[in-house]
């Protein structure tokens, strides 16, 4: 059985949303509309978890860019 290419940059990606935002881990739960709550955010932030593609997708619009530039290694963050 294959597994899947997981994206390296990712959780520092959501990081980085979170932070340019100014929002604490239980407010970005808020924004995201998810009520697993902050101990799943910081599980994706660190790179223990990823989430699902709803999630990525609230986070690409919460910062207005396409959900490849999260998922892609290749691509970065603008600024």
């Amino acid at each position: 059985m294959s597994h899947r290419q997981r994206p390296k940059h990712l959780a520092s990606k959501l990081l980085a949303i979170r932070k340019r935002l100014n929002l604490s881990q239980s407010q970005m739960a808020l924004r995201l509309d998810i009520k697993v709550g902050t101990a799943r955010i910081s599980e994706w932030e660190n790179g223990v978890r990823e989430p699902d593609l709803f999630v990525l997708l609230r986070y690409a619009r919460l910062l207005n860019v396409r959900m490849e530039i999260l998922v892609d290694d290749k691509l970065k963050l603008p600024h």
